[in-house]
């Protein structure tokens, strides 16, 4: 399960660093690279959740294995895609393939683990989750720089290959075998619902400011709106009939997951954005080769691998909200650093990546301490019979936030470059940015139970204090 886990991460970031190997060889306009680095998002979590309700229905394992499988085929249709176009669309059906895939994770380590070890094996499972999202970049660099069998970018998608054909065969040899619930079915109206909402909250964001913001812009953002609205009017009634609804309400119920929810919306569009740019930012701002920006990335890794591990196995289980409230505070005196460290490259543009260390060094520990804390957080507060249909909210969440950091961070960069010639000042827009974000998190974790997280299991939140 940590083998696809970090494939779906490796997969999500690592396209990052391949952006001017993609100008360069298709000649990618700044709106189609960030279609190629978000439509993969974008598709997963328009498909999470039906993907979460599959599960539920044909077995776990199965789905699993027909997830891996077909996540492996679109990563060689990726490599071998001709122009931006075909790129972006295998990039899509790539997205598809992991949302039948990662909703399936969850549910088996709550089968595979009981209650009182469920906190351990986040242990491992966070801080993992953490770093592969930042080992990413790092990783594609190197494979880019190294440029094996002469192909460039391509190689970012063929190492997938390999993996997924491992992790299939440990998949089939491992995982436990169950049977699914055929009279649970998939609400088609809601899935279409969903994925419509999500398409529509995408795209004026990235296409918008090149664009201009034109009338269609806005409508869309209405329109995505007023989907969101239809599908939970939609859920609502089909849960009232014999039915069951794409997305179980009963999850609702708990404080720690609808809370939670809101709160993994805004710190994965913050910290997966920010760090987008920072790649950005030493490739075409200060001319980094693809292997150098990778080594740029190194001190946010190590931040967030000491991050998660000593949330994920010492303070997350003890300190509850205020592992995720530390977090976000390490995250904003990061951002603030990485601020200062931008003023002190002057009009003679000299810089080098000692000012941004310690900022990124902060930010990644930040970054780690959430990841780790808030995962368990949520995920422990849900009952096992609605396990799928959580897990697959929760990853959906997750990939258009990451889309939507994408897409916000990614406008705010290229509009600094554009507007003041300068891949600085758009670099500070999306600090601004992230600095919002963040602050908004923070806000948000007070409304979370004050003690110990909510545990499903022992039928009610074990050792948690009233809200605020």
């Amino acid at each position: 399960m940590l083998t696809a886990e970090i494939m779906d991460l490796l997969d999500s970031t690592i396209v990052n660093v391949a952006g001017p190997s993609l100008k360069r060889d298709l000649g990618a306009s700044p709106s189609q690279l960030q279609w190629i680095i978000g439509s993969y998002a974008l598709a997963l979590g328009a498909a999470l959740v039906a993907g979460g309700r599959l599960g539920d229905r044909y077995g776990r394992r199965q789905m699993f294995l027909f997830g891996i499988v077909s996540f492996t085929a679109a990563s060689l249709l990726c490599a071998i895609a001709p122009t931006n176009g075909w790129l972006i669309t295998f990039r899509t059906l790539e997205g598809v393939a992991g949302a039948m895939l990662l909703p399936q994770g969850f549910g088996l380590i709550r089968q595979a683990f009981p209650p009182a070890e469920f906190g351990k094996a986040f242990a491992v499972f966070g801080p993992v989750f953490g770093l592969g999202g930042i080992l990413g970049p790092i990783i594609g660099g190197f494979i880019i720089q190294s440029n094996l069998f002469n192909v460039g970018w391509r190689n970012v998608f063929l190492v997938n290959i390999p993996i997924g054909i491992v992790t299939i065969i440990l998949a089939f040899k491992m995982l436990p075998r169950s049977s699914g619930d055929r009279l649970i079915t998939l609400d088609v109206t809601s899935v279409t619902l969903s994925a419509g909402a999500a398409g529509l909250l995408v795209l004026p964001l990235i296409q918008g400011q090149q664009a201009g913001w034109p009338m269609w812009t806005w409508l869309c953002f209405l329109s995505s709106a007023a989907g969101f609205v239809l599908f939970y009017l939609r859920n609502r009634h089909v849960a009232r009939g014999a039915k069951a609804p794409l997305v179980d309400p009963s999850i609702f119920e708990s404080r720690s997951y609808t809370t939670g929810i809101g709160g993994l919306f805004l710190f994965f569009a913050g910290f997966t954005g920010v760090y987008l740019v920072i790649t950005l930012f030493l490739q075409l701002g200060e001319n980094y080769s693809a292997s150098g920006a990778a080594l740029g990335n190194v001190p946010i890794a190590v931040g967030t691998a000491f991050g998660g591990m000593l949330s994920g196995a010492v303070l997350a289980d003890k300190f509850g909200r205020k592992v995720l409230q530390g977090g976000a505070v390490f995250q904003i005196i990061g951002a603030i650093l990485l601020l200062n460290g931008l003023r002190h490259v002057d009009a003679l543009h000299q810089f080098h990546l000692g000012q941004l260390i310690p900022g990124m060094v902060v930010c990644g520990f930040g970054t780690g301490l959430v990841v780790a804390a808030l995962f368990d957080t949520i995920i422990s507060a849900i009952a096992g019979q609605s396990v799928g249909s959580a897990s697959g909210l929760l990853s959906a969440v997750q990939s258009v936030a990451s889309s939507v950091g994408v897409a916000v961070f990614g406008t705010a960069f290229f509009a600094g470059v554009t507007d003041h010639r300068s891949p600085v000042i758009g670099f500070r827009h999306a600090l601004e940015i992230q600095l919002g974000f963040v602050a908004t998190f923070l806000l948000v974790t007070f409304f979370l139970p004050a003690g110990k997280k909510e545990n499903a299991w022992e039928g009610s939140p074990a050792n948690s204090e009233p809200l605020a």
